[in-house]
């Protein structure tokens, strides 16, 4: 699978997140992402509770953000 360069400055960040159980979950979390940064790539696996994002954001801003949508975000 091609996978083209990450833009300048971006940084692949993995984050396992629990309480998504829904097509709706991954929404938000996908919505509270691209609210922090506009330009982030967001994969989710929902059964590995896996989020991985392609962002020149903090794995620490990503977090918040994801936890101010009432998810655990695991350290």
């Amino acid at each position: 699978m091609f996978h083209p360069p990450l833009k300048k400055d971006t940084m692949k960040q993995v984050l396992d997140v629990h309480g998504m159980t829904c097509g709706h979950c991954e929404k938000s979390v996908t919505t509270a992402i691209k609210l922090l940064d506009p330009q982030a790539e967001v994969r989710i696996d929902r059964g590995q509770n896996r989020v991985e994002v392609n962002s020149t954001q903090t794995r620490e801003a990503l977090a918040e953000a994801i936890r101010e949508e009432g998810y655990q975000v695991a350290a």
